[in-house]
């Protein structure tokens, strides 16, 4: 009997031992099961939230690329003579005249709405031709596509004066430069054609006609700039962009948020969704779709646009 307890006593360890293993163990396998289930979670919303971040920024790039038109845009003038005089000196009676497009990659450099400010800069040497044609006229025709007359403009500009003595010591002061090419004699002319253009949704331009009104006037290179005059929300997004990108993605992210943490909500546990207040869903839900419908809709209207692109007239 004796003996038989003291086997049995012997044993009391290793059953004690293998309790505990078997304690280890099974905390051991809940501890990874918890952790594996933590990091499935934690996947799962760090995924949802990249993928609500991605559809942010997408409908936020989406309603920028649609709603902001071109801020800059310029183009060189080539000017040319007209031959339909009735003077045998055709290329001396005529005026220079240019014919430019509008358009950049088939697409209307010009958006309806938006206030535009049309500049012709002028090369010119500043030679006694110039010096004695004094105040000559630019006049700017805009054509649609149908070529009917859009918008006309006029306007002068003149040479700045300078006395012989002063060209003659500019001359000898930059003669150096002037004989290896590094500088020129010539004068920088910015006229301003129009300064508040709105292009006419049912009849927009499509081409530029510029005229000198002076046949023997003489010009390097000439270039037209167009700059847009940013007002109300356009003005917000390009002089702030990174504030409006800020905002724009966070309250698409926080209105996508709560529209997905309803739905989910909706299909996991329905008898829950009567304590949500309905109209604070239903404000959620209208902002978001708005958002989404806007977007869709100025995308195909840029689509359109690019489809029925008016083609350029040609040269009159």
């Amino acid at each position: 009997m004796d003996q038989a307890s003291h086997v049995q006593s012997g044993y009391e360890p290793f059953v004690l031992f293998g309790a505990l293993l078997m304690r280890l163990n099974d905390a051991a396998v809940r501890a990874m099961s918890r952790v594996r289930q933590r990091a499935m979670q934690g996947l799962t919303v760090f995924s949802m939230l990249a993928l609500l971040l991605w559809i942010s920024a997408f409908m936020y790039g989406s309603f920028y690329y649609s709603y902001m038109p071109l801020a800059a845009y310029s183009t060189p003038v080539h000017y040319y003579y007209r031959i339909d005089c009735d003077s045998p000196n055709s290329f001396m009676c005529s005026y220079p005249v240019a014919n430019v497009s509008l358009m950049r990659n088939n697409r209307p450099v010009l958006t309806f709405g938006q206030a535009y400010q049309i500049t012709l800069q002028l090369d010119m040497p500043d030679s006694e031709t110039n010096q004695e044609i004094g105040m000559f006229m630019i006049r700017t025709t805009c054509f649609s596509r149908d070529g009917g007359q859009v918008a006309t403009s006029a306007h002068s500009s003149i040479l700045r004066y300078q006395s012989n003595l002063l060209r003659t010591m500019s001359t000898l002061l930059f003669l150096p430069m002037f004989m290896t090419g590094v500088a020129e004699q010539k004068q920088v002319l910015e006229v301003d054609l129009f300064s508040e253009y709105t292009d006419d949704p049912y009849s927009p331009s499509t081409t530029a006609v510029i005229e000198i009104l002076s046949s023997k006037v003489q010009i390097y290179s000439s270039q037209l700039y167009i700059h847009a005059h940013f007002t109300g929300i356009r003005y917000l997004l390009f002089y702030f962009p990174v504030l409006s990108a800020v905002l724009g993605m966070s309250s698409n992210f926080i209105f996508l948020s709560v529209l997905f943490s309803y739905m989910r909500l909706l299909l996991s546990r329905p008898e829950q969704v009567s304590n949500i207040p309905h109209a604070c869903i239903l404000i959620t839900f209208i902002q978001s779709a708005a958002s989404l419908l806007i977007t869709i809709c100025l995308m195909l209207k840029k689509k359109k646009k690019k489809k029925n692109t008016p083609q350029v007239i040609g040269a009159m």
